[in-house]
C-alpha cells in the first residue's frame, strides 16, 4: 500500500541519518533504525532500511577505501555468515509484535555495549575484548544485523578494542557491512521483506543517503562530534522506549483480545 507524506518525511531523515551515520559520525548508527522501527511494522521496516544502508556503504567505500584492515574483515565474515543464518530463521518464525520486541531488546543491549565502550578509561589502548572474541562478535554481529540492521555499536566495540587507528577502523567497518549487507538481501527478498514497493520507495531516498554522507564526512571534521552522538543517543533512548511499548501493546491485544 502507499507510504503516507508524515512516513516520507521520517524516511528522507532516516536516509540522511545513515549517510551520515555511514561516513563520519557512527553514534547516530541505531538513530535511523529505531525511526524505521517507529514508522513501519517491525520486519518491513527491516526490509526497507537495508537497501539504503548499502547505498550508504557504497558511499564510505568511496571515502575510506584505502584504510581497511583486511584480516580483520575476513576474520569476522565467516562467523557473521552463521549469525545472519540463525537471524534469518528467527525472523522468519515469530509474527511482527515479537519482531519488535527482539530488535527492540536488542536495540537495548547495543546501547549498553556503546556506554560502556564510552566509558572505557582506554578504549584505543586496552579496550574491553580481546581479540579471542571475534567468533563470538562476528555471530552476534551478523544475528543482530540480520533482525535489527543495528551492530554498529557491537563492531565499534570490538574494532575499538583492536586499538585501531582512526581511518583504518571507520573503513575496516564500512567493509564488513558492506559484504554483510548484500549477502543478507537474498534471504529478505526471499520472505517478502524486501518487496518491489519498497526497493522503488528506496530508489527515490538515494539522494538523501548521499546528501547524508556528504554532510557526515564533512561535518566529522568541522563539528563536535561529541555533540551529534550525544544527541543522537538520546533521541534513539526514547525511540527504542516507545518502539518497546509499542511492543508489550501488541502483544497484550494479541494474547487478550
Amino acid at each position: 500500500m502507499p507510504y503516507e507524506l508524515w512516513q516520507w518525511v521520517f524516511f528522507a531523515i532516516a536516509a540522511i541519518v545513515i549517510g551520515m551515520s555511514k561516513c563520519g559520525i557512527p553514534g547516530l548508527g541505531i538513530l535511523n533504525v529505531a525511526i524505521f522501527q517507529n514508522v513501519l511494522l517491525a520486519k518491513d521496516a527491516t526490509g526497507f532500511g537495508l537497501p539504503l544502508l548499502v547505498v550508504g556503504d557504497f558511499c564510505a567505500v568511496i571515502a575510506f577505501r584505502k584504510h581497511a584492515d583486511w584480516k580483520q574483515v575476513l576474520g569476522l565474515i565467516p562467523f557473521a555468515v552463521v549469525g545472519v543464518i540463525v537471524g534469518f530463521s528467527v525472523l522468519g518464525s515469530i509474527d511482527n509484535a515479537q519482531a519488535r520486541l527482539l530488535i527492540g531488546a536488542s536495540l537495548v543491549i547495543m546501547i549498553v555495549l556503546y556506554v560502556a565502550n564510552r566509558r572505557s578509561k582506554a578504549p584505543k589502548k586496552s579496550g574491553l575484548l580481546p581479540r579471542s572474541f571475534a567468533p563470538m562478535i562476528g555471530c552476534m554481529a551478523g544475528f543482530v544485523s540480520m533482525i535489527a540492521n543495528a551492530a554498529g555499536p557491537l563492531m565499534t566495540l570490538y574494532l575499538l578494542a583492536m586499538g585501531m587507528p582512526k581511518m583504518a577502523f571507520l573503513a575496516t567497518s564500512v567493509y564488513f557491512f558492506t559484504l554483510l549487507n548484500l549477502f543478507k538481501i537474498p534471504f529478505l527478498v526471499s520472505i517478502d521483506i524486501i518487496t518491489w514497493e519498497s526497493a522503488m520507495a528506496n530508489v527515490r531516498l538515494v539522494p538523501f543517503v548521499m546528501f547524508g554522507a556528504f554532510a557526515g564526512y564533512y561535518f566529522a571534521r568541522k563539528v563536535n562530534q561529541r555533540w551529534f552522538e550525544r544527541t543522537a543517543f538520546w533521541l534513539t533512548i526514547i525511540a527504542v522506549g516507545y518502539m518497546i511499548w509499542i511492543a508489550f501493546g501488541e502483544l497484550w491485544w494479541t494474547y487478550h483480545a
